[in-house]
């Protein structure tokens, strides 16, 4: 099936924070192909065009948020319709990892910038699970197998 727009249309997602100001430096891929921001709604503003409810797993509302922001994705899914989906992480980023598996589209982690001599829990499970895996530091490829060197955001 044909999208009616030509260039891939990308959805940038993360949680708040350092995953957040990382992933904005990918804007200029908005401003080329076609795209979107997801991210979490905290007490700051942002520039996302989607927001989120924000958790983590020490949360123990956890659970029953990961369902609406499930329910919430895949309301962005149908209305958006992405071919990529490129995240600096983490929890937030989970229902559309799984909406990429399930549409056969393409799936793209970025490891951490705060990272660069060990390998994060997320990191270590999305890698296996990602299209493209990438690290902002030369040093992160020991931990990983698949792994290739993208340089850093900042």
């Amino acid at each position: 099936m044909k999208h009616k727009h030509e260039t891939p249309r990308l959805c940038l997602v993360s949680s708040s924070g350092g995953h957040w100001e990382q992933l904005k430096r990918l804007k200029p891929l908005i401003d080329k192909y076609d795209g979107f921001f997801v991210t979490e709604k905290t007490q700051f503003e942002s520039s996302a065009k989607y927001m989120m409810i924000q958790t983590d797993l020490k949360d123990k509302l956890m659970i029953f948020k990961m369902i609406v922001n499930s329910f919430r994705a895949l309301k962005i899914w149908i209305k958006e319709k992405p071919d990529f989906v490129i995240t600096t992480g983490t929890m937030v980023a989970y229902p559309f990892y799984l909406l990429c598996r399930m549409t056969k589209k393409k799936f793209v982690f970025i490891e951490t910038f705060g990272r660069a001599d060990m390998p994060t829990v997320a990191g270590r499970i999305m890698e296996k699970h990602s299209d493209l895996f990438i690290v902002q530091w030369k040093s992160q490829l020991k931990h990983y197998k698949k792994a290739v060197y993208g340089g850093c955001l900042y």
